[in-house]
């Protein structure tokens, strides 16, 4: 009964946090919604630890806390995965950025070089 009441607070808790940085904008909602996910099934899986035990029975697993760690090394994988993606698409697009930064500084100083050709009116 104990670890029940713990798991639930424990999501609660999660999607609070969740909530509040949404609020904030200190997460995207991309990110968010895979976090509110999780402690939806938390909570599920809380207030229902039979379920757990019948999924294990109903996938062959013997154990329902093994069933459990491979759903979140799963879960962890994918989070992995996503984040590796989404580093190398920044990655992608800051080196663009800067390459074009450097062309249009080139270009600012390769106008600010050249000499005045007299026409400013005096």
């Amino acid at each position: 009964m104990r670890t029940t009441i713990l798991f639930l607070v424990l999501a609660l808790v999660i999607v609070a946090v969740m909530f509040v940085l949404l609020r904030s904008r200190r997460i995207a909602e991309k990110y968010a919604i895979l976090w509110l996910g999780v402690g939806v099934v938390v909570i599920v899986l809380a207030a229902y630890p039979a379920l757990l035990a019948h999924l294990a029975a109903l996938v062959g697993v013997q154990v329902a806390s093994n069933l459990l760690f491979a759903l979140a090394l799963i879960l962890l994988l994918g989070v992995c995965i996503h984040l590796s993606l989404e580093v190398s698409r920044l990655e992608s697009r800051v080196r663009r950025l800067a390459e074009e930064s450097a062309i249009l500084r080139q270009s600012v100083e390769t106008l600010e070089a050249k000499p005045d050709d007299g026409s400013s009116a005096e």
